[in-house]
């Protein structure tokens, strides 16, 4: 048994970033656990079940003792489109209840300074598992991510882009998880050649989309264009600003305790 513990969400956008380790050259070399959601990733970081896992990166923030890996991560330059926030119709300056899916807390708070520093208004916030139809009835706007914010039913309601709103008011790109490790596995960390796995899940796009054909409703070339024009996999300068001005901004509204600088392994 591998004595390397890793943890990433199974969500299309994470693919390219674990198909190596599924199927690929790093295959067998290291204990990868999948869950659903990258919050439940940032858990067994939290609590020592794994050595390094993919997490939303405002969890580097909140949990001690860890560091980043460079350059690796799911993020984007400009629009995202499977991370949404959505209403019946409304604009977001008329949004007065938001329902928040759970499954990521880096766009949770993305979500809170969209409204709170950019549109000047505090909604009153409450949490739910991602159903549309179901967060939609009890409140004005809801977020989704992953999966479930691609095929968003736009006749029947608004999708605002919340990357597309984050770019759209700072001219940055934005950084929604990296893979992070526990300080006291860093060696372990050190040994993963990250980077070389995503190149090598980037080269198998076409596999990676097989795979989730059945479970996204998106063409095949909408869905292509997805994993190579909306998500980017690589840490520009751009996306660097981006997650600074994030964290200070996070900092700003008291999301975070505080901020500490960016450790890397």
């Amino acid at each position: 048994m591998p004595d390397i513990r890793i943890s990433a969400s199974s969500y299309s956008n994470t693919a390219p970033l674990v198909w190596s380790f599924i199927y690929g050259s790093n295959r067998g070399r290291y204990e990868l656990i999948m869950d659903n959601a990258p919050a439940r990733s940032a858990e067994l970081l939290a609590q020592k079940r794994v050595d390094a896992a993919l997490v939303p990166v405002i969890e580097y923030q909140r949990i001690p003792d860890l560091l980043l890996v460079p350059d690796v991560c799911v993020g984007t330059r400009d629009k995202v489109r499977s991370v949404c926030l959505v209403t019946k119709g409304e604009d977001l300056s008329e949004v007065k209840t938001a329902v928040l899916d759970v499954s990521s807390k880096t766009s949770v708070t993305l979500s809170k300074l969209i409204f709170q520093e950019f549109i000047g208004i505090t909604p009153e916030y409450s949490s739910s598992k991602p159903d549309i139809d179901a967060m939609l009835s009890s409140a004005d706007c809801a977020l989704l991510i992953g999966d479930p914010a691609l095929t968003v039913d736009e006749s029947r309601y608004r999708k605002f882009d919340l990357a597309g709103e984050w770019h759209s008011r700072t001219g940055l790109g934005f950084v929604f998880a990296m893979w992070t490790a526990r300080k006291d596995r860093a060696d372990a960390a050190r040994s993963i050649d990250f980077a070389g796995a995503r190149d090598e899940g980037l080269q198998h796009l076409d596999d990676i989309i097989a795979n989730y054909e059945q479970e996204i409703r998106l063409g095949r070339e909408d869905f292509k264009s997805y994993l190579t024009e909306n998500i980017v996999y690589g840490v520009d300068e751009s996306m660097k600003e981006g997650l600074a001005l994030y964290y200070k901004l996070a900092g700003k509204h008291g999301l975070i305790d505080s901020m500490r600088d960016l450790e890397f392994v």
